[in-house]
């Protein structure tokens, strides 16, 4: 398969979201071109659901309500949402969601997250060792890039492998 393209515009439209059953939530569409620096999620509630609380401690996300109404909890503090809200999410700070009766249709946007990389564990020398081995990571993530397909982001577990096993694209050389 030839590598398509990286093209802009409409990708989705809140009735994209609406259009999936009463009962069913999570990310009704993404962001998926391979070759990306964002990551995007369309996001629906049913009403009356709530997403638990949890810390992103990476990347800071920007939420946009579209549809619905509900409540954002953040470091405890609540706050309620409606279209047009938009809300920034800090890395690290605490944050939950709820939808209201009408349930909660939401845009997600950050920072595409980068890929999964090994460093060198450092051995644990007293007390300055265990803190520096936390604080510092050592050595050269391995490079598996030439493994990862360009299509579907699925990396190859033959390390001689040419083509993706999934969709059949030629992986980078």
């Amino acid at each position: 398969m030839a590598e398509q393209p990286l093209t802009a515009g409409v990708l989705a439209t809140t009735a994209d979201a609406l259009a999936v059953p009463d009962d069913r939530g999570g990310a009704v569409w993404r962001l998926t071109p391979a070759a990306r620096q964002l990551d995007a999620n369309l996001v629906r509630l049913p009403p009356g659901t709530r997403r638990p609380g949890h810390v992103e401690p990476d990347l800071d996300v920007l939420l946009c309500v579209v549809h619905g109404g509900g409540e954002l909890v953040t470091q405890g503090v609540r706050q309620g949402l409606e279209p047009g809200c938009v809300a920034w999410l800090p890395h690290g700070m605490e944050r939950s969601v709820a939808a209201g009766p009408d349930g909660l249709v939401y845009v997600t946007a950050h920072r595409r997250r980068p890929g999964l990389a090994i460093g060198n564990v450092t051995a644990n020398r007293g007390t300055a060792g265990a803190v520096a081995a936390r604080e510092t990571p050592g050595g050269e993530p391995a490079c598996m890039l030439g493994r990862v397909c360009p299509e579907c982001d699925r990396p190859a577990e033959d390390p001689g492998a040419r083509y993706c096993s999934r969709c059949g694209a030629r992986l980078p050389s």
